[in-house]
């Protein structure tokens, strides 16, 4: 069971703890930078913070001794970008083939110490064989031509937000794509498959609202016990596999809503998931500004709605796609909202306690 959770904002990495007098915030790291994504590698305990700098770039940072100190280390590269190369934005804007976001951190399989997968924005995924020391593009899927067929959602560009690596084989990887649907490789990233099949994208044209590559899965997520179930927190819904991602099954009733960003799966029952729903599109609040938090129990029939110690009157907090975490014993989860209010429920949800409402804006969390 973690006593630690590393919350990561735009202003920086809160530690928390659980001591004898519950959660706390214990110490501050990289305060008041932008912090895009955070790792904590159970295999190793190496830590890994990617920073936001604007103008000067994203950056990236490695502790070896918990985060007592923290050395820089590199960042992914793209190739060089072919002459007469153009690709361009969702708005026909032209854009260099240049690290934008760290958008996905996550470790390598168990039998592959040192390795660690890396998704990007723009639409990049990058390997690192050394602890992030150095990373390399996988250039499999990046000249994939159906790459150019991916486009941005609520970002300019497609990024790549899901990485998924199988526990039974370190060889089987699956990425999600905001908008480029889920892709897979079973062959260590030689070749690349869309799988995206029974997702639906309402925003498309009706023709081509089931084309695979063009879907916006907000986050994808697998069952560590059972790998081919995975739950994918869609731009148009909800949808579940039980079959690797071969075909996915949409689930249309949820609660006050199907929409959202974050997802979480418990790590031995593969028909238990949570989900934070608000109101999509314009509005991009949580339903009748009630947070709330759903959960199913037996795979998506039903949904129950919990929000026992969360806010019921005149809350707008949105949570992005990488606040929401459980931790390896399924009981515990945390998430933290745009407003910078943090929750923390030890019993799968039943009730909440709430850390902090004064937290700078929450882009990721991770147990650990």
């Amino acid at each position: 069971m973690s006593d630690r959770i590393w919350v990561g904002t735009k202003k920086g990495i809160f530690e928390v703890e659980r001591g004898a007098g519950g959660w706390r915030i214990v110490k501050t790291h990289f305060l008041a930078d932008d912090t895009s994504m955070f790792l904590s590698d159970p295999r190793s305990g190496t830590l890994l913070a990617a920073l936001d700098h604007g103008h000067f770039g994203a950056k990236m940072h490695r502790s070896g001794d918990g985060g007592k100190t923290w050395q820089e280390v590199g960042v992914p590269e793209y190739p060089p970008q072919p002459d007469g190369e153009v690709e361009k934005d969702n708005w026909g804007k032209p854009w260099a083939w240049k690290l934008i976001r760290v958008w996905a951190l996550e470790p390598g399989h168990k039998s592959q110490p040192g390795v660690i997968w890396c998704g990007t924005l723009p639409g990049g995924l990058f390997r690192s064989r050394d602890n992030g020391a150095t990373w390399q593009i996988i250039d499999t899927l990046w000249n994939n031509p159906m790459r150019k067929g991916w486009f941005g959602g609520g970002a300019d560009y497609p990024g790549i937000h899901s990485v998924c690596v199988d526990p039974r084989d370190g060889r089987h990887v699956h990425v999600g794509v905001s908008c480029g649907g889920v892709w897979a490789t079973e062959d260590d990233g030689q070749t690349w498959n869309c799988r995206a099949d029974g997702m639906r994208a309402a925003y498309m044209p009706p023709e081509k609202a089931y084309e695979p590559n063009i879907q916006d899965p907000h986050i994808v997520v697998q069952c560590p016990a059972r790998p081919e179930a995975m739950w994918a927190q869609h731009h148009n819904g909800i949808f579940r596999t039980t079959d690797g991602a071969k075909s996915w099954q949409e689930i249309k009733e949820a609660g006050p809503s199907v929409f959202g960003f974050a997802v979480a799966v418990h790590p031995r029952n593969p028909d238990l998931a949570w989900f934070v729903p608000a109101q999509k599109d314009e509005k991009r609040i949580p339903v009748d500004g009630k947070v709330v938090v759903t959960r199913t129990r037996d795979g998506g029939k039903t949904f129950e709605v919990l929000r026992n110690g969360l806010p019921q009157d005149h809350a707008y907090d949105l949570v992005y796609r990488h606040a929401l975490a459980i931790d390896e014993t399924g009981d515990r989860l945390v998430f933290g909202s745009t407003t910078g209010s943090c929750w923390i429920s030890e019993n799968q949800g039943d009730s909440w306690s709430c850390l902090s409402t004064h937290l700078p804006p929450i882009r990721c969390i991770k147990f650990g």
